[in-house]
């Protein structure tokens, strides 16, 4: 049998702490504003977090979610609609400063037959994307490649999102 080990130590924590959580790890997010830079919850506003992927498709995988638990768009309101919105170009705007992607994939996944991994609580992902990022990892041995840690990340973004972007709010 041949054996395939990719070593992320840093996600044991996490792992760990799983059993503690509650089913929707947004609502942990939102209820927990003093643990934000452990969630790496980059930004609340009044209706709405935005927080790393914990499992990204790329460097950079942010989720956009409304602060409450809803599972569609037809129950979010006009004002979280809007606001999850400038979220989305303010979230573009900061990555684009920090790490120079040539381009994004923003989504919803609704149902998981539709992939979403949280149907009950609706979110947006960010993902930012490379010409060329896709690589022999990931053709060769169905693996991606993180070349930057979520933390290092995290402080780059908080400084630029002060610095530039959350008056645009």
């Amino acid at each position: 049998m041949d054996s395939k080990n990719l070593w992320a130590p840093w996600r044991m924590p996490y792992i760990q702490g799983l059993p503690e959580k509650s089913p929707c790890f947004l609502c942990d997010y939102i209820r927990t504003p003093q643990q934000d830079r452990d969630n790496l919850v980059l930004w609340r506003t009044k209706r709405a977090v935005v927080a790393f992927n914990r499992f990204p498709y790329n460097n950079g995988h942010l989720l956009i979610a409304p602060l409450r638990h809803i599972p569609t768009l037809e129950e979010a309101d006009s004002d979280e609609l809007l606001e999850m919105m400038k979220l989305i170009r303010e979230s573009q705007k900061v990555l684009s400063l920090a790490i120079h992607p040539h381009g994004f994939n923003i989504g919803m996944n609704f149902g998981r037959c539709a992939g979403a991994g949280l149907p009950e609580h609706m979110h947006i992902h960010i993902v930012p994307r490379w010409d060329g990022d896709t690589n022999f990892m990931s053709v060769c041995s169905s693996t991606k490649v993180i070349s930057q840690s979520m933390s290092e990340l995290y402080e780059e973004l908080t400084r630029l999102s002060r610095d530039h972007l959350l008056p645009n709010l």
